[in-house]
């Protein structure tokens, strides 16, 4: 026979006490199964409310006919009219009892744990009453048992412990004398030796269930409730988290202790010491296999079975060097906690016993610390010890699997996913048996933590990205097309999802912490997006504290630069294609390089020099391998290079401008690209790169135009004055076509000196061939002395420049996987 087992959910509404009537018929088919049944789904937390108020000597009556309200309406529409006054009738007394409790309650203003146990009892008697009647019209002989008639226990109300001896003998002998009926019990609820109601805790329920499956022998114990099993995390806060076939009680007791509420922890106790297996089933997709819970797990290939949490916490930190070297002062600090009923649910110490951290539930923390200053009275006094000092708003991460024992890189894994996401661990504590690490953090970075931990552990899944862009100009929309249709390649070749999480434009911003759609996000922006401001863009992407984020400034504009730090030390990553702020003082650029590293983000600008080619990683990867870089000569304008490479023949340099502007390669004053000042920028990011703490002032640049040109006041004058400069342009071309030369205007770093200079290069130089837009770059080194390393391609283009974006972008994602 079976032990069914169903909470609040299952039984909280007549459609769900259907579903539940439906599998309890299917299994007394098999054979007449015990029904163990919770509250209905919301009514301990009413009673405990009522329970209060009465102390308080608050009106509770409202309460009290929303209960009433709950169960009839279930009658009602469950049991036929005839058959419905016995019930109300019998839950007409409960409901007076419970009247006459909170009234006793109030006039006294005083509530014991008895008496709250009492007043609690009244939730799992109503439902489980109510039901069995229900039952007896649906599926034949049905019986409802108090069960704390048949579970005896101690007198700690509240969290009483079981006498198990008795307890299997009275549960054998009414089983025996009542097998063929299906049994209706309450969960719960229990009695002590004077018949006193007493409770087994907070989800005492599955509890009860378990002491019943031991008591008899049961095949099986199913725990029904309202999820799929046991989770890898909880999915209100980890949507990619997945059911387990299959636990350990090791491993269920772990992830269940550190907040895991499918299952309460004892419920493992009397199942393990019988080698009972437990099934966790959702009621609501019975068809689904669940998670098995026994002893013969098979090996598994994850590395970690699940991740828990406790999201209240305090921690208690006691230093002094009165503990140092004192035998059986932790004796005597854990057995105060313990004689006073405060449970520690974490302990580290520090290997010079100077100090002692133990978390405790915030609501005995202040209890914890009155006793601790009462016990050790004297070694305060003599300065022996410090004043113990309490933190709040902490809560508790534990990564559980027997998989962890003698495996490598476990907690590496963790304290790396944690650090990356900025989160920093107050306390550690690992057993011996390597089941279970659990760390303390601060309660408002739990749901990031725990994301960011379930990415690192479950790497078949997808790591998911969080980016946030800013601009939505020809680069941002090229760029959110390049990622709407290369999604399936990223997640079946580097498995990585990418979410757009915030967009912002110099008009309105929007955020959708579960990723904007990249096939319409230019009509929500414009419809639903409120109006832009970066600084509230920026803090509402600090705010949402999700994992994993990376802030994409995909402008020119000097303004977002301003944010950068902020960004970098909330343990954002940063890629951009903005040179400004590279380009800017070296103690700005240093700083954010510095940043970054100390912070473990990533600052990625691969387009602030060459769009899409892979010009900075290529230095970055020269370097890092122990080269030495000699020289540095590149042409790192596309403009530029365009306007050179077609002033050639019968083509003249006005007519080139003119052509180059009117194909959009030039800005629309065609000064802003032949002034050189970009360009400049690009040589003085490189240098820096390069180890060179270079200013702007620095770099030496030739103009190209002569100052009439650059003088002019109007685009107009400025092609006027070209024309009235044709011969000098000319001159120029000529003389290089004579040598058989061409012109480049090339950039040189060389000995830490960085100049710009319009060149005659023969087809012996690498830039002879040079064609259309491309950028170039050669890179001399101890390696590369006789054949310098060229990298060569488009420079300029919103296609290319999206693409460098997006190639930072996923480096972020998987460079740190």
């Amino acid at each position: 026979m079976k032990i069914l087992k169903f909470g609040g959910t299952s039984v909280g509404s007549a459609e769900n006490i259907k579903t539940l009537l439906r599998l309890v018929g299917e299994e007394k088919q098999k054979n007449s199964p015990v029904v163990v049944l919770s509250a209905m789904s919301g009514v301990t937390n009413l009673l405990t409310d009522m329970a209060e108020m009465a102390e308080r000597g608050e009106d509770y009556d409202a309460h009290l006919k929303e209960i009433e309200a709950k169960h009839f309406a279930v009658i009602r529409a469950l049991l036929p009219a005839a058959a419905q006054n016995p019930v109300f009738t019998r839950l007409k007394i409960f409901f007076n009892e419970l009247e006459d409790l909170l009234q006793a309650v109030t006039n006294l203003r005083e509530l014991s744990l008895q008496t709250k146990d009492q007043i609690l009892s009244y939730g799992e008697r109503c439902s489980t009453f109510m039901i069995s009647h229900i039952a007896s019209k649906n599926i034949g002989d049905s019986l409802y048992v108090n069960g704390s008639d048949m579970i005896k226990t101690d007198s700690n109300f509240g969290q009483a412990k079981v006498d198990t001896e008795l307890t299997e003998l009275l549960i054998n002998n009414f089983y025996q004398e009542n097998k063929d009926k299906v049994l209706f019990v309450t969960g719960f609820i229990a009695s002590n030796a004077a018949g006193r109601m007493t409770t087994l805790g907070r989800g005492g329920s599955d509890y009860t269930a378990a002491v019943w499956g031991a008591a008899l022998n049961a095949e099986e114990i199913e725990i029904w409730t309202d999820v799929n099993g046991m989770m890898t995390a909880d999915p209100r806060m980890v949507k990619k988290a997945f059911s387990l076939p299959e636990l350990s009680y090791t491993e269920a007791m772990e992830l269940s202790y550190f907040g895991a509420k499918v299952i309460y922890p004892p419920t493992m106790i009397p199942a393990f010491m019988k080698k009972i297996p437990i099934v966790i089933k959702n009621t609501f997709e019975p068809d689904f296999a669940g998670t098995y819970i026994r002893s013969d797990v098979k090996t598994s290939n994850l590395p970690i079975k699940g991740i828990s949490s406790i999201d209240h916490i305090s921690i208690i930190n006691l230093t002094g060097s009165g503990m140092v070297g004192k035998a059986g002062f932790s004796g005597r600090l854990f057995s105060l906690l313990s004689r006073e009923q405060i449970n520690v649910v974490l302990i580290t110490q520090s290997s010079s016993e100077h100090s002692i951290t133990f978390a405790v539930k915030p609501t005995d923390a202040s209890q914890a610390i009155f006793l601790i200053k009462k016990e050790f009275e004297l070694e305060l006094d003599a300065k022996k010890l410090e004043l113990p000092e309490v933190e709040n708003n902490l809560a508790v991460l534990a990564i559980v699997g027997e998989n962890m024992k003698r495996t490598p890189g476990m907690s590496g894994r963790l304290f790396s996913a944690l650090g990356r996401n900025g989160i920093n661990v107050r306390a550690i504590a690992q057993g011996s048996s390597e089941y279970n690490i659990s760390v303390i953090i601060s309660k408002d970075d739990l749901s990031k933590a725990v994301n960011a931990v379930h990415d690192a552990f479950f790497t078949d899944l997808k790591r998911t990205l969080n980016v946030f862009c800013l601009g939505t100009g020809n680069i941002g929309k090229t760029l959110f097309n390049q990622l709407k249709e290369q999604m399936p390649f990223l997640a079946a070749n580097n498995d990585l999802q990418v979410k757009v999480t915030g967009i912002s434009n110099t008009r309105k911003m929007i955020f959708n912490a579960d990723g904007l759609s990249l096939g319409n996000w230019e009509t929500e922006l414009n419809t639903a997006g409120e109006p832009a401001d970066l600084a509230g863009f920026v803090a509402q992407m600090k705010a949402l504290n999700l994992p994993n984020c990376v802030f994409v400034d995909n402008t020119a504009a000097e303004k977002p630069i301003e944010f950068y730090q902020g960004i970098f030390e909330s343990s954002i990553s940063v890629v951009t294609c903005n040179k400004k702020g590279n380009s800017a003082d070296y103690a700005q650029y240093k700083l954010f390089k510095d940043t970054a590293r100390k912070f473990g983000v990533d600052f990625y600008y691969e387009t602030n020099v060459g769009a899409g080619l892979p010009i900075i990683r290529t230095l970055r990867e020269l370097m890092m391998s122990g080269d030495k870089v000699a020289r540095i000569e590149a042409i790192l304008s596309g403009t530029i290079s365009y306007i050179f490479n077609n002033f050639k023949g019968d083509a003249g340099f006005y007519e080139t401008v003119k052509e180059a502007q009117e194909l959009g390669y030039t800005e629309p004053d065609p000064r802003d690209d032949l002034n050189g000042k970009d360009f400049m920028r690009k040589m003085l990011i490189l240098a820096r790169d390069a180890g060179y703490p270079l200013e702007a002032s620095d770099v030496k640049i030739d103009n190209i135009l002569p100052d009439a040109c650059l003088n002019a006041t109007s685009v107009e004058d400025f092609y006027s004055e070209l024309q009235a400069n044709a011969a000098y342009f000319e001159n120029l071309k000529n003389t290089a076509a004579s040598e058989g030369k061409v012109l480049r205007y090339i950039g040189k770093l060389e000995d830490g000196n960085v100049e710009i200079s319009l060149q005659m290069v023969d087809d012996s130089h690498p830039f002879y061939m040079l064609s259309g837009s491309d950028n170039i770059i050669s890179f001399t080194t101890d390696r590369y002395k006789s054949r310098p390393l060229v990298v060569k391609g488009p420079g300029a283009g919103a296609e290319v420049t999206a693409a460098g974006v997006f190639a930072d972008i996923i480096n972020v994602g998987t460079l740190n996987k």
